[in-house]
């Protein structure tokens, strides 16, 4: 498939700050010498995240949040027509790079990771659950399949890859969920991933330490997958399940995305799951 928009750095930088500003004055049209002075003045650190899933929903709030920030920002997804809406929707921004590529595929998961000298963190919000949530007389295999690719390989890939990119101090954060804690008929193979993916978080925060992996737990967000997981009931269904809960609403992607920037930038959290679910286990 072919990428979009991404930079090559030499490997003669010596110094990683020195490398990014370059890089990011390369590729765009700003000015090396007032970029360096933003950074060395005002305090601001300008850090590389890497969002696969970006594109929509909770990663399409996250990339505009750090975009906010000041932060370059990668958004990796599978669909170049929905990269191109994404950049229009977050103001075609100079310091955002979209890469189109599959990270169920090994080999588009490390070409990602070639391209860059060094990434700060690595965030997944990827999901492909389209017809995983069925009861199990109903349940096709290959939808089963789909979910493991996108919500338990495709993590599994992006830190094998992307692990060796990141600083000491750098993150890796995925995103499991409710299903995990309050499962649901129909949604036995969502239920079991998102367990699994946690799992992995643990495991991995043991042996990529001091790099810091975590994951977060949404609970019920006003998200594009509740189009195939309540097709058209899918109002009707948040609006009682706000009902029931103690924070009485709904979740938005921006409640996920402040909690994904708290575990990027917290550097004593590391093999924890974040739930903000709005009390649902409580519920």
């Amino acid at each position: 498939m072919p990428l979009i928009g991404i930079s090559r750095f030499p490997d003669f930088f010596a110094h990683e700050k020195v490398a990014r500003l370059l890089s990011w004055s390369n590729r765009h049209s700003g000015d090396v010498m007032s970029l360096s002075t933003q950074v060395q003045g005002e305090g601001a650190v300008i850090e590389r995240v890497v969002i696969v899933g970006g594109s929509s929903g909770m990663g399409l709030a996250l990339a505009r949040t750090l975009l906010g920030d000041g932060d370059e920002v990668i958004i990796v997804g599978r669909s170049e027509a929905r990269l191109a809406a994404a950049r229009q929707a977050l103001g075609n921004p100079e310091r955002l790079t979209t890469f189109a590529a599959d990270i169920t595929q090994e080999d588009q998961v490390a070409r990602i990771f070639d391209s860059f000298v060094s990434v700060d963190h690595i965030v997944t919000t990827a999901a492909d659950i389209e017809g995983a949530y069925k009861l199990l007389p109903d349940l096709e295999i290959q939808a089963a399949r789909k979910v493991v690719d996108s919500k338990f390989i495709g993590p599994l890939l992006l830190a094998k890859y992307g692990a060796p990119k990141l600083s000491p101090k750098g993150s890796i954060t995925f995103t499991s969920g409710i299903a995990a804690y309050r499962p649901a008929a129909r949604g036995s193979v969502v239920a079991a991933i998102n367990g699994a993916l946690e799992s992995l978080a643990y495991a991995l925060a043991v042996e990529l330490g001091p790099i810091r992996v975590n994951a977060v737990s949404p609970g019920w967000v006003d998200s594009p997958l509740w189009d195939f997981v309540a097709g058209d009931q899918k109002t009707e269904t948040l609006d009682a399940m706000a009902r029931r809960l103690p924070v009485g609403r709904i979740g938005q992607p921006s409640d996920i995305a402040d909690a994904i920037r708290f575990l990027m930038h917290n550097e004593f959290v590391t093999g924890t799951v974040l739930h903000v679910d709005g009390g649902h286990r409580l519920a």
